[in-house]
């Protein structure tokens, strides 16, 4: 099998050749493995994100789990975005950006450090109830006009990945894991507002909610090899109940249109998760988890998930980022048997990390994860 195969294999529930492996290094690894500054990636796009990562694949030779399909819908957005290099040394750069709407400007302020990904200094969201009507310019459903989208940079990267892996597109869903990024004071500040001003964060929702559900229509046009929806710590960073009412009505349309038209539909949810895998098992379509985090990073045991969820759901995890970035490769070696043991039985599973590996992770460390899966994870 292919890479691309033995993904969509797994990604399916069913039983491939071998187990997959796909360690996630979404940001930090292939930044690193540039040699660049990471404002080059981030700030610059030289490379892309997207390019650093075909980059990494070629070089440890994993099955890829390419998370930066993307398409751009064709309207005339009445926001206007102006950006500013505020400082640059040798260590950090920030940028001022300005989103101008009819109903007035929001302004935030991005870290890019030399070695490490970017952080918000300062906030989109200063007043929630004074900045809502200038956020709602933000949404597509406003505006009546677009039709249709422009998928070249997609077919661009189909073209580079090839068969190496699977091709996905993120759709996010709403909830409090994307709303806390924007608000100042992060987590806290959006807790605060959410007490304040509930009604408007059910607007908001039901917003976002129209919104992406357009969005997914043109998604499945694009014909990606699966969806990603979720989204970092989506209960951790809320509850179960909030997660109930923002995030799940958005994700069970989403799944449900797209296995309609044979497109899987994976969730990322790092931090806790076991909640999430019974309401993805019970009420939607759901057909893949990950990263299934153990504690205290997380609440799920791959032995348990597996007995309990695996006959409808596949799953995609869990070595423990922390223990890649500090153990010997023999140690590796040892747990990654034990999660191909709890979890591999009869395919529907997919060898990877419990979210994003640090910067500094051994690369020897990769290479025993990939070469586990390739010798100790054959099926046949």
């Amino acid at each position: 099998m292919t890479s691309k195969e033995r993904m969509l294999c797994a990604i399916w529930n069913k039983k491939p050749d071998i187990v997959p492996v796909a360690p996630d290094m979404s940001n930090m690894i292939p930044s690193k493995l540039t040699k660049r500054p990471f404002w080059d990636i981030y700030f610059y796009n030289n490379p892309p994100l997207w390019e650093a990562y075909l980059d990494a694949l070629n070089y440890f030779k994993f099955d890829g789990w390419f998370i930066y399909g993307s398409i751009e819908l064709k309207y005339e957005s009445c926001v206007k975005v102006e950006s500013r290099i505020i400082i640059q040394d040798s260590e950090k750069m920030e940028v001022e950006y300005f989103y101008n709407t009819p109903e007035g400007t929001l302004h935030t302020i991005v870290v890019y450090p030399k070695d490490n990904p970017p952080w918000t200094k300062e906030h989109l969201i200063k007043n929630f109830k004074e900045d809502f009507e200038k956020i709602k310019y933000f949404s597509p459903s406003y505006y009546t006009s677009y039709k249709d989208f422009d998928d070249n940079e997609l077919k661009k990267m189909r073209d580079k990945l090839g068969d190496k892996g699977v091709l996905g597109i993120g759709v996010p869903c709403p909830g409090f894991h994307i709303w806390q990024g924007n608000f100042e004071k992060g987590l806290l500040g959006l807790t605060y507002a959410y007490y304040d001003y509930p009604d408007l964060f059910d607007t908001w929702a039901e917003i976002q909610h129209k919104d992406i559900i357009n969005f997914t229509e043109y998604v499945i046009k694009a014909k990606p090899d699966f969806i990603l929806t979720g989204g970092s710590g989506a209960i951790t960073l809320a509850s179960p109940s909030l997660f109930k009412k923002y995030a799940l009505p958005t994700i069970k349309v989403i799944s449900e249109m797209a296995n309609k038209e044979k497109i899987p539909v994976m969730i990322h949810c790092c931090g806790k998760e076991k909640d999430l895998v019974e309401m993805c098992y019970n009420e939607t379509f759901v057909n893949c988890i990950n990263p299934l985090e153990e504690p205290p990073m997380g609440d799920c045991y791959l032995s348990e998930i597996k007995k309990k969820y695996g006959d409808k759901i596949s799953l995609m995890g869990n070595i423990n980022t922390t223990f890649m970035l500090t153990a010997k490769p023999e140690e590796v070696e040892k747990v990654c048997k034990k999660a191909i043991d709890d979890a591999g039985e009869n395919g529907g599973f997919i060898l990877s990390t419990g979210d994003q590996l640090g910067r500094d992770t051994p690369q020897e460390n990769i290479f025993k994860m990939i070469e586990v899966a390739r010798t100790y994870g054959r099926y046949f």
